[in-house]
């Protein structure tokens, strides 16, 4: 492997580097609103006196912070970007390809399609109308799909044979379909995707890599390369990605959540992060001679859960391309992107605590691994292992300052003045990036019926927020104890998502949400007793935790969520006026969107 150190190519054009005046500000931002924050919580707890547990309280609060304040002042600047600049993508951007660029595809791409016992249909599906859109578009013969399997159950590998062999025989003489299965799957997905370097990456200038739920329209995917074709200083770009079209209970207002709070967060992030941008693992357009040259991830020695494979390769592979000389950035622009949100509560925390374990992973990487790397790639892994640990910070916060309220102590939540303004600063930190998405849709010409219309976007944003709610501190509880299990060995298996919707038993969710329920039980009962007017503000989350089990049945009910799609709750643009693609793959749309009147193809494209 080349020297993941010293760079390979420096940027043809030193305007497009991201000034670090810029970085410099966003930082300042930070530091001065978590001491404007930590001030506020010191000043609050001082009432009664300052002792061991306010001390512990002030360090929980400051471990808490640091992702919410990065959240808070990316959407600030994200909201500024969106309202003053004529193209808001390219204004973060500027290396991406105008719209009306037409410019020929002389490269040779390969769609990677990563898989580990899924349904081989659903993916068969997906890449087929992919194919048929880029066919359509004329440029079928400069790609190639490779169906990459990490599966080992047999039932699965013979429809993968199946589906794919059907996939290459209906493409034959338009496009290359190759299928290929490893018997055992070492490296997990980053291995997968390196195994396909080292075999075929030399045949190709680029690789689109897509998880088995990926979907992406042939315009997004044609813009990227005429991007990466046009700016050879550019090593990986990624997209927004954003739900499909879901009538999971479940999903519906998590998506709809996400793409509120994706455009500001996404837009502000790459204002000061420019060059140094993240990778997400999936549809994104990477170039393949520095990955296969910059990129390939150690085996971590030793013993225990944080050893071995890393599983969140996509942070490093970022970080090490950045460090090679190449540029990595975000394309953020909502639409010609897609993948599957989990359907269900157990799903999603499966899903999460992976992640969990992966981020975590990142302690283990040592000088060697970490030498040289861009000062901003340094930041998004430690702020990777800041998200999660996080939740036991907030965990014990919640815990030391209910017991304090209930033996009569004061606590931060009666004192009028700093308490106050403790708490509205910490939950505009909170919601800061809906809220800025939720002003730019108000403000815009045709922003309110690209989600259904105003009264439906507001209805659906305030239940939202209540949903969110409740989910934060059950997801909060889950890594607190998932990160205990670390410490004894315990890990995740890495085994496929069912993205089906499908129901939840209630005795399902109790054995794996009992500790949420007994510390909402707890904590509720506790507070009733002890210190009822405190309940009115603290109480939250113990009341998520309490319905935890309630939540993960309701929300995963069928009939619920075909209701709440038939009624247009947590609506998305996807649902309003589908892509063409969304459609072919989702039918039954045509059944819930009404036609948009109100806007035209310049508003929707302006995201």
């Amino acid at each position: 492997m080349l020297s993941a150190i010293e760079p390979t190519i420096e940027p043809t054009n030193s305007a497009l580097v991201v000034p670090a005046w810029r970085r410099r500000l966003f930082a300042g931002l930070v530091v001065l609103t978590m001491a404007m924050a930590l001030g506020l919580m010191i000043w609050t707890l001082q009432a009664g006196g300052f002792d061991g547990l306010d001390a512990l309280l002030v360090l929980c609060f400051a471990i808490t912070l640091p992702w919410s304040l990065i959240g808070f002042w990316n959407a600030v600047i994200g909201l500024l970007v969106m309202r003053l600049a004529a193209e808001p993508a390219r204004a973060v951007c500027p290396l991406l390809a105008p719209l009306d660029d037409q410019s020929p595809i002389d490269s040779s791409t390969a769609l990677l399609s990563c898989i580990r016992n899924e349904d081989a249909a659903a993916v068969a599906r997906n890449l087929d109308r992919m194919i048929d859109e880029l066919a359509d578009a004329g440029v079928a013969e400069q790609f190639h799909v490779y169906v990459l399997s990490d599966s080992s159950w047999p039932e699965v590998i013979a429809a993968e044979e199946e589906h794919v062999g059907w996939l290459a025989d209906r493409w034959r003489g338009v496009m290359k379909v190759s299928y290929r299965r490893r018997a055992e799957n070492p490296g997990f997905k980053a291995g997968n995707v390196r195994d396909f370097c080292e075999r075929w990456g030399q045949a190709h200038d680029f690789m689109l890599v897509l998880d088995a739920d990926s979907l992406m329209a042939a315009e997004t995917i044609l813009r990227m390369l005429r991007t990466l074709q046009a700016q050879p200083q550019l090593g990986i770009l990624q997209t927004l990605t954003v739900g499909l079209p879901s009538d999971s209970a479940f999903a519906r207002p998590f998506q709809f959540g996400m793409r509120l709070g994706m455009k500001s967060y996404s837009i502000g992030a790459a204002w000061w992060q420019g060059d140094a941008g993240p990778y997400w693992g999936h549809n994104a357009l990477i170039r393949l001679r520095p990955f296969i040259a910059h990129c390939e991830l150690p085996f971590l020695a030793g013993q225990g859960p944080l050893s071995g494979w890393i599983l969140s390769h996509d942070q490093l592979e970022a970080a090490w391309m950045r460090r090679a000389g190449y540029q990595v950035r975000v394309m953020p622009i909502e639409g010609g992107s897609w993948e599957e949100n989990p359907p269900t509560l157990l799903e999603f925390i499966r899903r999460d605590l992976r992640w969990c374990q992966g981020n975590m992973q990142y302690l283990r990487l040592g000088p060697e691994q970490l030498a040289g790397l861009h000062p901003v790639s340094r930041w998004q892994l430690r702020l990777a292992v800041m998200m999660f640990l996080a939740s036991p910070a907030w965990l014990l916060l919640m815990l030391v300052g209910v017991l304090r309220l209930g033996l009569g102590e004061a606590g931060p939540v009666y004192l009028p003045g700093p308490g106050v303004a403790l708490f509205a600063l910490v939950m505009g930190m909170v919601f800061a990036p809906k809220l800025a998405t939720l002003i730019d849709l108000l403000s815009t010409p045709g922003g309110r019926q690209r989600f259904g219309g105003g009264a439906r976007l507001l209805l659906s944003s305030l239940t939202e927020v209540g949903f969110s709610t409740l989910l934060a501190p059950i997801m909060a509880i889950a890594h607190s104890l998932f990160l205990a299990g670390l410490l004894f060995g315990r890990a995740v298996v890495w085994g496929p998502q069912r993205r089906q919707t499908h129901g939840v038993h209630p005795l399902a969710a109790l054995r794996r949400l009992w500790p949420q329920t007994l510390l909402g039980v707890f904590g509720v009962v506790w507070l009733a007793l002890h210190a009822p007017p405190g309940a009115l503000v603290i109480s939250p989350f113990f009341v998520g935790a309490l319905l935890a089990v309630p939540l993960a049945v309701s929300s995963a009910v069928p009939a619920l969520g075909r209701f709440l799609t038939r009624i247009g709750l947590w609506r998305t643009p996807d649902e309003v006026e589908p892509a063409p693609l969304v459609r072919a793959i989702k039918p039954d749309l045509a059944a819930v969107a009404p036609p948009l009147a109100a806007a035209s193809a310049t508003t929707v494209m302006r995201l």
